[in-house]
């Protein structure tokens, strides 16, 4: 089975790390390990991760745009996501 570049996929990223997908392969067998096999049950549950994360970014972003959020520590958030 030959694997493509996603279209959406970062231009930054090199094609060996595009390609290099042992970390996905890992992750994928312990998730269906956690779902007993199932791999309904392993998109499902990998859906509803999905939905969730997506809802605590909406609320992150609408409390930034609130203004609920100071620039300090908006600063530091962004300084701490881009050191990792």
């Amino acid at each position: 089975m030959s694997e493509k570049m996603p279209s959406n996929m970062p231009a930054n990223i090199s094609a060996t790390a595009a390609f290099d997908n042992s970390h996905y392969e890992q992750a994928c067998d312990q998730a269906i390990a956690m779902c007993d096999g199932n791999l309904r049950s392993t998109i499902k549950a990998l859906i509803m991760a999905n939905e969730y994360l997506e809802a605590e970014l909406a609320e992150l972003q609408a409390a930034i745009s609130a203004g609920c959020i100071p620039d300090a520590s908006r600063n530091g958030i962004r300084s701490k996501s881009s050191a990792a």
